[in-house]
């Protein structure tokens, strides 16, 4: 399957996703607090970072050796169950942990839901490995509309309900027990009670290195959301995590196309390291075009697109989208290089990337919450990180992954980020007022747009855009 089929594919059920994930956070954003999200935020963080043990960089090996055996997909399977049994069990105890460092006992109940979350999320590793590696994208993409419906609305009359924020834990619990169920009707992987090691020392080197990364990156990601809570309270952490979460819609559902299926395509040719380099070029150039229009947006409608979507009541949260949107452009293009070095079987290269940029990331945070005090601070802080993230991983990428000078890397891009500049340049002097939210934002979004159609004209990308996505299939 080539590149472009897969991202249409994986298109397709991103943005029918997205739709209906629109129209049920509005729903649910007008029916919740602010505290409620903020509640449900501080243990989200835990339940990933349990779920990142039972991986333990499994599901991307499964992928990258295509000499491992249905009987090692078994063994290793199996042993991802009982890691997962184990972790359910730590998680529920663990919440005791949280409540007391919180202060606050809704955590206790709130563990015992959302444990049962950690338990399907850990088994489904290696079942939706097998459908990445088979490049099932079509089961992938048909699983995904029919969890986002049935989770959501089971949600939506909960939190109608009453239940406030025991509906966004039941929420989580479903969408991991039917991408589970789905996964494994799918695959059919078998559970075997004694577990061949041999298996696991196949791929135990990869694995190792793309676990740690995984580990270090939990934190990097998740450190904002766990001291916010902590220093500055559950409802400014509802707002940031509002505003972090609407900045990660453009991420996910534009770069989020391509990167899922890219480590399964670009694998094919992890010993042809040219051509590896070519095709992921076309992909990182599509991704930079899409996002150097999407920052500028989201920037100068940041007001607009936080009431439209979520209510006036998060109006606390529109400065924070804002600062965050600054760094959108480079956080759709950070995920590929995560895919590169997958791709050259360069984990231990991520691995070390990771840890710098954790460092670069906690420092971040710590000057915003510490030094600036305030979610305003802590979002321009964060987006400061993530923009030193992209000079970091692509380095090491294109130097040390791809033996190529990172010059010539940026001299490739160069068109790009001059159009960026320019973009930034008529945010600045944006002329219109425009009262009724919704026209305001489709006014700046057709300013922009007709501002970066020139700027592709002028400086030649229109012509490069239509040989990219025709090329984009070879």
């Amino acid at each position: 399957m080539s590149l472009k089929k897969a991202a249409v594919i994986n298109a397709v059920s991103k943005y029918v996703k997205v739709l209906l994930q629109l129209v049920f956070t509005a729903i649910l954003s007008r029916l919740l607090s602010p505290e409620d999200y903020g509640i449900v935020a501080v243990v989200t963080v835990f339940t990933t970072f349990f779920s990142t043990f039972a991986d333990m960089g499994f599901g991307t090996a499964v992928i990258q050796n295509k000499e491992l055996s249905e009987d090692d997909i078994n063994n290793i399977y199996s042993f991802t169950v009982y890691v997962s049994m184990v972790l359910m069990i730590s998680f529920f105890l663990f919440s005791f942990l949280i409540a007391e460092f919180y202060d606050n006992t809704v955590y206790i109940p709130l563990g015992v839901l959302l444990s049962v979350s950690v338990l399907f999320n850990a088994m489904n590793m290696v079942p939706n490995a097998i459908l990445m590696r088979d490049k099932k994208f079509v089961s992938v993409a048909v699983r995904t509309i029919f969890v986002c419906v049935a989770a959501n609305i089971f949600t939506v009359v909960l939190a109608y309900g009453g239940m406030k924020y025991y509906s966004l834990a039941v929420q989580s619990v479903l969408i991991a027990f039917f991408t589970f169920f789905w996964n494994y009707l799918t695959t059919t992987p078998k559970f075997k009670i004694k577990v061949n090691r041999t298996s696991i020392n196949k791929v135990i080197k990869f694995s190792s290195f793309q676990f740690g990364f995984n580990l270090v990156n939990y934190f990097s990601r998740n450190l904002d959301n766990l001291l916010t809570g902590k220093l500055l309270g559950d409802a400014e952490l509802g707002y940031y995590n509002k505003a972090y979460t609407l900045m990660l819609y453009p991420v996910n559902n534009l770069s989020g196309v391509i990167t899922p299926v890219l480590h399964p395509i670009l694998s094919d040719y992890q010993k042809q390291k040219d051509i590896l380099y070519e095709k992921f070029m076309k992909v990182v150039s599509l991704l930079t075009l899409m996002g150097v229009f999407v920052a500028p947006f989201c920037f100068l409608a940041s007001h607009e697109l936080i009431t439209i979507v979520f209510g006036s009541k998060w109006e606390p949260s529109v400065n924070c989208f804002k600062y965050l949107s600054i760094a959108i452009c480079t956080q759709m293009m950070n995920p590929c290089a995560g895919a590169a070095f997958q791709s050259l079987g360069k984990t231990q290269l991520l691995f070390i990337n990771s840890i710098i940029n954790t460092l670069i990331t906690v420092t971040a945070i710590l000057v915003g919450l510490l030094g600036l005090g305030s979610i305003d601070g802590l979002s321009m802080c964060v987006a400061a990180a993530y923009l030193c993230h992209f000079a970091t991983a692509y380095g090491m990428l294109v130097v040390w992954g791809f033996k190529k000078r990172f010059i010539d890397f940026l001299y490739e891009i160069r068109a790009e980020g001059l159009i960026l500049l320019v973009m930034a340049c008529f945010v600045a002097v944006y002329p219109f007022k425009v009262q009724n939210q919704v026209l305001s934002a489709a006014v700046k979004f057709v300013y922009l747009g007709i501002v970066f159609f020139v700027l592709l004209v002028v400086s030649g990308k229109i012509k490069m855009f239509k040989k990219m996505l025709a090329d984009f299939k070879k």
